[in-house]
């Protein structure tokens, strides 16, 4: 990163540290229209941005990344997101040949049977039509918090993402999953009914499950492997 950029970066970061999630949306829409997008999963903080955004009206393109492997019940709440606000969410799919060879040597349930084939797998669903989304634009929004793992603890709130070549902004990384929950309540914001089932991180249905009291937020992806280290690759830092 150059020095340049990185100034950027730390000014952006001195401004959005006074302002609340809907402010700071705002400000950095205005400044970086037509170059700011967000992803969304439709998880409780990503509905809740999705409403900063929408009841804002705000110049920021919406989408989501759809592996093919993911529940009902987020289809669901992507439709009901939709209606409710009038809008469209852009949709990213996985490169037709390259699932269909993936799966063709693989199998279609392979992730189970090494870390390996399920990274693969992740990249081909998620982190290779996320680059696809994300070109082109200067921001990135995410819906990342402090509470989802150890490694994102530490997070600034705008940094520079080195893989993706783009600065990214979480609006909700200091606020607590009862927050997020009281601003969903309290907005009337569409949400997945799997969070009321248990499921805390929800991402393709093979991968994610419920959890139990006291378990770790990451314990319902990926159980099957070691409890370090689960990402997907979306967030990865280069």
């Amino acid at each position: 990163m150059s020095e340049i950029l990185e100034n950027k970066v730390q000014e952006l970061a001195a401004v959005a540290s006074k302002l609340s999630p809907q402010e700071g949306l705002a400000l950095l829409a205005k400044q970086f229209e037509g170059k700011i997008i967000f992803s969304t999963s439709f998880s409780w903080e990503d509905q809740a941005i999705a409403h900063m955004i929408l009841s804002q009206s705000l110049p920021v393109k919406i989408f989501t990344l759809d592996t093919g492997r993911m529940f009902n019940e987020t289809y669901y709440v992507w439709s009901r997101t939709n209606e409710q606000y009038n809008t469209k969410i852009e949709a990213y799919y996985p490169n037709q040949e390259a699932i269909q060879t993936f799966v063709s040597l693989k199998g279609p349930n392979s992730f189970y049977e090494s870390v390996d084939n399920r990274k693969s797998c992740c990249f081909i669903r998620k982190v290779e039509p996320l680059r696809r989304a994300l070109a082109g634009h200067s921001l990135w929004i995410t819906g990342l918090r402090a509470e989802h793992s150890p490694d994102r603890g530490d997070l600034p709130e705008i940094e520079w993402d080195e893989t993706n070549k783009i600065i990214k902004y979480h609006p909700l990384l200091h606020w607590t999953t009862d927050e997020v929950r009281a601003f969903i309540n309290q907005h009337g914001i569409p949400y997945n009914t799997l969070h009321d089932k248990g499921f805390v991180s929800i991402g393709c249905a093979p991968c994610t499950r419920a959890i139990q009291p006291g378990d770790d937020f990451r314990a319902g992806r990926w159980w099957w492997e070691d409890r370090t280290n689960k990402e997907c690759g979306l967030h990865a830092h280069s």
